[in-house]
C-alpha cells in the first residue's frame, strides 16, 4: 500500500496528545495510550483516503449507469456484496452486523451519488426520465 503524507495542511489545530487523562495517569501509561492512539490515528487516515478511492471508483460506476440509463442502484449486486463482507468481518474477527451496516451506509450514499449523477446526466442531454424509458 502507497503511503500518503497523512498531515492536511489544513489539519494544524489537530493535537494527537490531547486527551482529558493529561496529568491524571502515570506518565508510563499516557505514552503507552498516545503511542497506540497514534496508530489508531493513522488507521483512520488510511479509511478516509480508502473511502475517497472507493467513491472515485463508485464515480465511475454512477457516470456508465447514467450513460446507459441503468438504475442507481443493484440489490442482487448489493446483497452479495453484504454476504461478503460479513463473511470477511467473521474470518477478521469484526462484529459482522456492524460490518453490514457499515456497508449499508456506504451503498446508501452511494445509490445517492448515482441518483445525482443520473440527474445531471438526463438535463445535459435534455431528456425526460420516464421519456427516455419509452424510447
Amino acid at each position: 500500500m502507497t503511503q500518503h503524507n497523512l498531515h492536511a495542511p489544513d489539519s494544524d489545530d489537530f493535537d494527537p496528545s490531547a486527551s482529558s487523562l493529561a496529568g491524571q495517569v502515570d506518565k508510563s501509561v499516557m505514552a503507552e495510550l498516545l503511542s497506540i492512539r497514534s496508530s489508531i490515528d493513522n488507521i483512520d487516515a488510511t479509511l478516509v483516503y480508502l473511502l475517497a478511492e472507493r467513491f472515485k471508483a463508485t464515480q465511475k460506476v454512477g457516470f456508465l449507469k447514467a450513460a446507459h440509463r441503468l438504475p442507481a442502484g443493484d440489490p442482487g449486486r448489493e446483497a452479495a456484496q453484504i454476504a461478503r463482507l460479513r463473511r470477511l468481518a467473521e474470518d477478521a474477527h469484526l462484529d459482522p452486523a456492524f460490518a453490514e451496516k457499515f456497508l449499508n451506509f456506504i451503498i446508501g450514499e452511494v445509490i445517492r451519488h448515482h441518483e445525482a449523477i443520473a440527474e445531471d446526466h438526463e438535463a445535459a442531454s435534455g431528456q425526460h426520465p420516464q421519456a427516455s424509458a419509452l424510447a
